[in-house]
């Protein structure tokens, strides 16, 4: 992982439920050690997914390659023809971090939320891998 990439696993879809809008699906999916588990609300219509597929998954503070900050200017302030990140992956979302939770009497595992514009992630996992997701805004990154 590079300095920007706060999180980075491969993940199995075990889960899709579409029933409740029209062009979003709520994926749920396992890491290959077990250990991790999320569920994210995607646009189908831009990203469509079939469970058993795999996906990779990155949480990144920046989309610079470098890992230098954005410095304010977010996403949309990234000049036609810089390589970026996101260059290299099929669905990306900018979101907020919103709410970081541990089960009592649990102390080694840790649950995140992270909201993009309404559509939610949640990963549960060991707490040393999640503990990076500890920032205000960050990247998602997915691919196939």
């Amino acid at each position: 992982m590079g300095d920007s990439q706060l999180y980075s696993d491969t993940f199995t879809l075990t889960e899709i439920n579409d029933q409740k809008y029209d062009r979003v699906s709520r994926l749920k999916g396992n890491n290959e050690n077990g250990d991790t588990e999320f569920t994210l609300d995607v646009n189908t219509e831009l990203f469509p997914c079939s469970t058993g597929e795999h996906l990779s998954l990155v949480i990144a503070s920046t989309l610079s390659l470098d890992g230098t900050k954005d410095d304010g200017k977010g996403w949309r302030g990234v000049g036609r023809g810089e390589t970026t990140l996101a260059d290299e992956y099929e669905y990306v979302c900018h979101g907020k971090v919103y709410r970081h939770q541990f089960d009592e009497g649990d102390d080694e595992n840790i649950k995140v939320y992270i909201s993009f514009g309404g559509l939610l992630l949640y990963i549960q996992g060991p707490y040393r891998k999640l503990t990076p997701l500890r920032v205000d805004y960050v990247y998602l990154l997915i691919k196939k």
